[in-house]
């Protein structure tokens, strides 16, 4: 082989490296963009993921403040019913006054005019 030829295929091999090289660096660029691109979303969502978990904390403390539970319920429940069951107590007590009123009374004879 003789100099130029030896120099020619120095060149092309160069000339290939070179384009390797060079291919490698752009697919590397992409993948650095693609990395810095994936951990802005992921800081993103993480402020999006501690904004909804405060937005769920601030829900559940209104929702103890301002609803009842199923056993306070209950309880209120059970509350008026003995309520109602005392007012109907009552009233059943003053008809039956009310009718031994009635049944005591004389029956007058009624005259025909």
């Amino acid at each position: 082989m003789t100099g130029t030829e030896l120099m020619a295929a120095v060149m092309f091999f160069m000339a290939i490296s070179g384009a390797l090289w060079g291919v490698w660096w752009r697919i590397e660029g992409r993948v650095d963009r693609a990395k810095a691109e994936a951990v802005q979303k992921a800081t993103e969502a993480a402020v999006e993921a501690a904004s909804v978990k405060a937005d769920l904390a601030a829900h559940k403390l209104h929702v103890a403040e301002h609803y009842i539970t199923k056993a306070g319920m209950r309880e209120t429940r059970d509350e008026i019913m003995d309520a109602i069951h005392g007012v109907k107590t009552a009233v059943d007590h003053m008809t039956a006054r009310v009718d031994r009123i009635v049944e005591n009374q004389v029956k007058r004879p009624t005259t025909r005019a």
